[in-house]
């Protein structure tokens, strides 16, 4: 078998201490490890669809297909170590930290995973706390509306040899608190928002338009629509990626342009009630990539997909978007944008529905 590059859920764990824990009493320590790994964590990962790609003498290396899948064992393993650890002095407790990151990996011929996406996890566990589980900012979007646990936004972090910083999120198990943003905004994203407001008004109507076809799909054409295919468990949500926006400029100094463009629609969709929107970073992983719509939707459990393209010359702006259906691979709608870029006040919109 060749190696395939695919998406996904990367669970890295470890033990704390664990050359502290063994150097005191090395065959009680082992004993326990091997307990917990067929009592509870085997069984755990199984439970969830999980597969052991490595074991790393006190810790491993698993991969999911879901995001969710990942975060519900992750959560089910940190609250089952509460249990077990009470009433242990703290010199014999065993207390794991827990990496997930979500993100394009190479599956070699022999089963063993490689690329960022799995460097990445590893630093995330690096970094937990004790009894924590750290989530990147891809796998945290793919969750944050399932979460009922308390969630400490860490901000952009810089990782061991991974060259960008990465935004993580904290989940403390056994907290039950309402999710919230920790630390403001960097000024470099200020301004960029504050480069793509003459296309804000138009960004916006973007985002309206896609809210308005998904309740006006669920609602209304259920029958026609939804009902005519089998649909998935999660049909009654509205699931969507959105795909890197091109720029047909014909200069790449533009590509800011549309990149703020996919960026913004990213974000506003996420701000749907029950929606489930991949997040930016896995989205741009298609770059540039001729992909299918089918295939997309397929490898990123997602039932919508909108991509477009922005054209600028010196005078005007031009934004295309198509919602595309990732089941049948066909267009439900299209719409077109036309703004005076030296008059962000004004626009003239022209659709053209399919």
């Amino acid at each position: 078998m060749s190696d395939t590059r695919k998406i996904a859920a990367i669970f890295a764990a470890d033990v704390v201490g664990y050359s502290r824990l063994a150097g005191a009493d090395e065959d009680r320590i082992l004993a326990r490890l091997r307990a917990l790994r067929s009592d509870l964590i085997d069984p755990t990962i199984a439970v969830h669809n999980g597969r052991v790609v490595k074991r790393t003498g006190d810790g491993a290396l698993v991969e999911f297909r879901s995001v969710v899948d990942a975060v519900r064992c992750a959560v089910e393993v940190q609250n089952a170590m509460v249990e077990r650890n009470a009433g242990l002095p703290p010199e014999r407790r065993i207390d794991f930290r827990i990496g997930i990151h979500l993100g394009d990996v190479v599956e070699e011929s022999d089963g063993d995973l490689m690329g960022d996406a799995v460097n990445i996890a590893a630093r995330l566990e690096g970094i937990a706390e004790p009894g924590a589980i750290c989530l990147s900012e891809q796998a945290y979007w793919q969750v944050k509306g399932r979460l009922d646990l308390a969630v400490t936004d860490l901000g952009a972090t810089r990782l061991k040899n991974i060259a960008e910083p990465v935004r993580v999120y904290s989940l403390q198990v056994g907290v039950p608190v309402v999710a919230k943003t920790a630390i403001e905004p960097k000024p470099l994203e200020a301004k960029k928002r504050s480069i793509l407001a003459p296309l804000s008004a138009g960004i916006v109507a973007l985002i309206v338009i896609v809210g308005g076809a998904w309740y006006f799909l669920v609602g209304n054409r259920t029958a026609q629509v939804i009902a005519a295919t089998p649909a998935p468990a999660e049909a009654t949500h509205l699931s969507i990626v959105v795909l890197p926006f091109a720029n047909l400029s014909g200069d790449p100094s533009q590509d800011y342009f549309a990149d703020g463009i996919t960026e913004n629609l990213t974000t506003d969709l996420s701000r749907i009630r029950d929606s489930f929107v991949i997040a930016r970073n896995t989205a741009f992983t298609f770059k540039g990539k001729n992909a299918d719509a089918r295939q997309i939707g397929k490898e990123l459990g997602v039932r919508y997909v909108l991509e477009g393209s922005v054209q600028r010359d010196q005078n005007q702006v031009r934004v295309n978007a198509q919602l595309i259906d990732a089941e049948s691979g066909g267009h439900i709608w299209a719409e077109r944008f036309d703004r005076p870029f030296a008059d962000p006040t004004k626009s003239s919109p022209a659709s053209r529905a399919n």
